[in-house]
């Protein structure tokens, strides 16, 4: 007797075609950038066993002068192994920034599936060296600084590629909410980075690194027999990145009311006639990445957004062992709901700006509030567990949410903007150029970090809300322009802008639904806008 089809099969066999490879992919890059950010975290468990508190372990059994660091490693063994680590931290944030601006270049040019995959096989190369250092009895600082810059420039491979196939995948429709969770994959390597790297910390540490290593390379070769770069590689259907016009007769008439480069529900072209093979277009250029509007504004953001999110990265734990006096092991612990709040941020802020339809503002109103809450955390956060639980994830939640909408959907909406006319070969370099700018903000927030950190934990709390309202700023004029978009749309289908053929221009509609902004509202933005075409307020 033959058995039922199994019940998974018969799940993915009443999927459609396009959504089985749609789920593919987003568990395939998702997997790809865990294992990347697995590899990245063994360094931070590492550092104190390199440089660990000798006089607990007992006399040294080598009968050496100093019997203080008879356990730590050398070079790391001196005084100044906080400089050290430190140097070991900036080689490869450097090294990342620096790389990135480079990576989204190659990206475009090459095969994405070949691209990622031989960057997680390099990278698990470097990150096992380093962990051989340990097998190997290496003492010179040249090797780890020379292996941590190899690995932060092929770890650029990454984050341009993961985004590009996501974004070639997914319309803009739901890309923001899909994106927020899916960017839970930085906070699940992190963990599982910690996990893998404590297991081996205090007994050999050289496998805390060549674990990760073996691992994000595995992954690597997965992705390459499987990773489906382009929905048109499999007989799928592309997504459409934009949303259409509300005039139907706007849409391009040979398609039959379809327009090319827009979202309209239910509108495909369906012509059976045998279709050219068109040329590809050309990768697009540095340069002409920075033209596309809103590029230069949301990699400034990032740069700031970033830098406060690694500084509490890095200092969190040792602000709290400080401030409110727990052992390193709780004060670990607490730092994770940092991470917790960022992964409901991601999820709020894309969803948030799925539903507007404003990126920028979803952006701008998070980082507005974060920064009086940064204030209260630093005054009444220790006050107790449960308040500092709570505000750990709220600080967290607006932090990381703008980050994260920032370097998922925002880039790759940006990445195929209708500037581009359907030219998909922006999507890595936008975002190499997005990420790269925000990397420079990571390296230098736990360097500022650090030189303020000394003249008291207030002025570092200043710091940080002086970069999250710089970051609000440089989004002003992109949330202006949504503002305008979304009143004119409400003052046009209402009749209160008159347009005198084609004067003034009046932004186009989108989701109308889904912008339920009251006309007491609207008002005085449409006048503050220059919105109104000569015609007055009617009566309510």
């Amino acid at each position: 007797m033959r058995a039922a089809l199994a019940p998974g099969v018969r799940l993915l066999r009443a999927l459609p075609r396009d959504s089985r490879y749609r789920g593919l992919t987003l568990v395939l890059t998702f997997l790809c950038y865990t294992s990347y950010h697995l590899s990245r975290k063994p360094i931070s468990i590492v550092k104190s066993q390199l440089h660990p508190n000798c006089s607990a372990l007992g006399p040294n059994p080598r009968n050496d002068s100093n019997s203080s660091t008879w356990c730590s490693w050398a070079p790391f063994d001196g005084d100044n192994y906080k400089e050290l680590f430190g140097a070991l931290d900036n080689a490869f944030l450097v090294a990342y920034a620096i790389g990135m601006f480079i990576s989204g270049i190659f990206g475009e040019r090459l095969p994405l599936r070949y691209y990622l995959a031989g960057g997680m096989v390099l990278s698990g190369l470097f990150t096992a060296l380093f962990g051989l250092g340990y097998f190997w009895d290496i003492h010179v600082l040249w090797y780890f600084i020379i292996v941590q810059v190899c690995n932060g420039l092929v770890q650029t491979t990454g984050w341009p590629a993961v985004v590009a196939c996501v974004g070639n995948w997914f319309g803009k429709g739901k890309r923001g909410l899909i994106m927020g969770i899916w960017n839970s994959h930085t906070s699940v390597g992190n963990i599982l980075g910690s996990l893998i790297a404590g297991a081996w910390v205090s007994s050999a540490w050289g496998l805390s690194f060549i674990v990760p290593g073996i691992i994000i390379a595995a992954v690597g070769i997965v992705c390459f027999f499987f990773l489906v770069e382009y929905p048109e590689d499999v007989g799928c259907s592309p997504p459409l990145h934009h949303v259409s016009p509300v005039d139907s007769q706007q849409a391009s008439p040979g398609l039959g009311g379809c327009s090319v480069y827009w979202e309209q529900p239910g509108c495909t072209d369906r012509s059976d006639s045998p279709k050219e093979p068109v040329e590809e277009p050309e990768a697009i250029s540095f340069l002409g990445a920075l033209r596309i509007p809103g590029v230069v504004e949301f990699s400034l953001c990032l740069l700031f957004a970033k830098l406060v999110s690694y500084t509490f990265l890095y200092w969190l734990p040792l602000y709290i062992v400080n401030v409110a006096h727990f052992s390193a092991k709780e004060a670990g612990d607490l730092s994770t709901l940092f991470d917790v709040g960022g992964i409901l941020g991601g999820i709020f802020a894309g969803l948030i700006s799925d539903y507007t339809g404003g990126r920028a503002t979803t952006c701008c109103v998070m980082l507005v509030v974060a920064a009086p809450m940064l204030f209260l955390y630093n005054h009444v956060g220790q006050n107790g567990i449960g308040t500092s639980i709570a505000m750990l994830i709220v600080c967290g939640a607006l932090v990381n949410g703008p980050y994260a909408l920032i370097t998922t959907a925002v880039s790759a909406d940006l990445g195929t903007h209708e500037s581009l006319k359907g030219n998909a070969k922006a999507l890595s370099t936008v975002t190499a150029i997005i990420d790269g700018t925000g990397s420079v903000g990571a390296a230098l927030g736990p360097l500022l970090a650090g030189l303020i950190s000394p003249t008291g934990w207030n002025n570092v709390f200043y710091m940080l809300i002086a970069a999250d309202v710089l970051a609000c700023l440089l989004l002003a004029r992109v949330v202006v322009k949504e503002v305008r978009g979304w009143c004119g749309c409400i003052a046009r289908k209402r009749g209160y802008v008159r347009t005198v053929l084609g004067w003034p221009p009046v932004p186009q509609c989108q989701n109308m639904a889904l912008v339920p902004l009251r006309k007491d509202v609207c008002y005085p933005l449409l006048s503050l806008l220059h919105l109104h075409a000569g015609t007055t307020r009617p009566s309510a």
